[in-house]
């Protein structure tokens, strides 16, 4: 994985429509490197594989729970995936088993070296993927979270490492 071989500078969390997982997983992400001191210099960012909510705030619960843990989302927008995002991140974070697969399917076999699962960071999380919450309810913006947590937690430990 790229993260142990070369420094990461610049790391791109992807979901589907860019509206719960992957703004969440950036929100998250960046609020937790800023504490230990490793935001500056990282550009972090969050796309979706579809455009179907460019330019769209993330969904409503999404910005509600995550605000109730302390994190900020509000100003975040969807975009969707550019396939220039290959060269632009060091990173790209695939939030489940569909956003992986559809990521190194349209990866070259270098860029394809940069494409990892989010919950790799997270060996003691209870699955691999963030499941989707947004035909859900609370407990699945909230399991959603803990998952995103642990994942920016072990993230952050694999880059102070390197």
């Amino acid at each position: 994985m790229r993260v142990e071989a070369e420094p990461v500078r610049s790391i791109l969390f992807v979901c589907t429509g860019n509206i719960c997982r992957s703004p969440t997983a950036e929100g998250v992400f960046r609020a937790l490197a800023a504490e230990a001191g490793l935001l500056d210099g990282l550009r972090v960012d969050s796309c979706g594989l579809t455009s179907f909510h460019v330019g769209e705030p993330p969904s409503r619960p999404a910005i509600e729970h995550a605000a109730k843990r302390g994190y900020d989302l509000a100003a975040l927008r969807a975009r969707a995936f550019a396939p220039a995002d290959f060269e632009r991140f060091d990173l790209l974070l695939a939030m489940d088993d569909g956003h992986y697969a559809q990521l190194a399917r349209r990866a070259s076999a270098e860029a394809r070296r940069k494409v990892a699962f989010f919950l790799d960071a997270a060996p003691d999380a209870p699955r691999r993927d963030v499941p989707d919450p947004y035909y859900g309810g609370a407990a699945e913006y909230e399991l959603a979270l803990d998952l995103i947590e642990a994942g920016c937690r072990g993230w952050i430990e694999r880059l102070r490492a390197a």
